[in-house]
């Protein structure tokens, strides 16, 4: 004998559905009636994000494919300033350090090469012959690369990396 489950179903509710977008639009309306006055405009510019002309995104863009050449050329220690809101005459520094006087002038010729390939060839290059410290001026980007003894003693990272003065 088969027994048959009788069981009476409660009658369906009509449940009140609630997607999100709809619940986020209930939360904003009443975020919106409790919102405080709006703030000053200086108090906005002050917190936005600062954005950046064309010609400082390409100098950024040089700024790391400096870097990279001289990574790959086996630089060693390469430490990259930004000198934007502390000078005006250039938005990066980077220091680099070579093994001899004849990596650091090679590591140099690198990024000589790279900086006249990419079509901004570099304004002056110093030091190259003695192989000490090189310093490559590129414009917005200075390049320093030492042998590991003078980068140490003149500690040039130390003395740039001081905060930004409040004009």
């Amino acid at each position: 004998m088969a027994v048959k489950a009788t069981s009476k179903a409660a009658p369906a509710k009509a449940v009140k559905k609630t997607t999100p977008a709809k619940k986020l639009a209930a939360k904003k309306a009443t975020i919106k009636k409790a919102a405080p006055a709006k703030k000053p405009a200086a108090a906005k510019t002050a917190t936005a994000a600062v954005k950046l002309t064309p010609s400082q995104i390409a100098t950024a863009a040089l700024c790391k494919r400096i870097e990279t050449i001289l990574d790959t050329n086996k630089a060693e220690e390469i430490a990259t300033l930004n000198l934007r809101d502390k000078c005006s005459f250039a938005d990066f520094m980077i220091v680099a350090s070579g093994r001899a006087p004849r990596h650091v002038s090679a590591l140099a010729d690198y990024v000589a090469d790279m900086l006249k390939k990419s079509g901004t060839p570099p304004l002056s290059v110093e030091g190259k012959e003695s192989g000490d410290w090189v310093l490559i001026d590129a414009g917005d980007i200075v390049v320093h690369i030492f042998r590991p003894e003078v980068r140490q003693f003149y500690n040039i990272e130390k003395m740039w990396a001081l905060p930004a003065a409040a004009y």
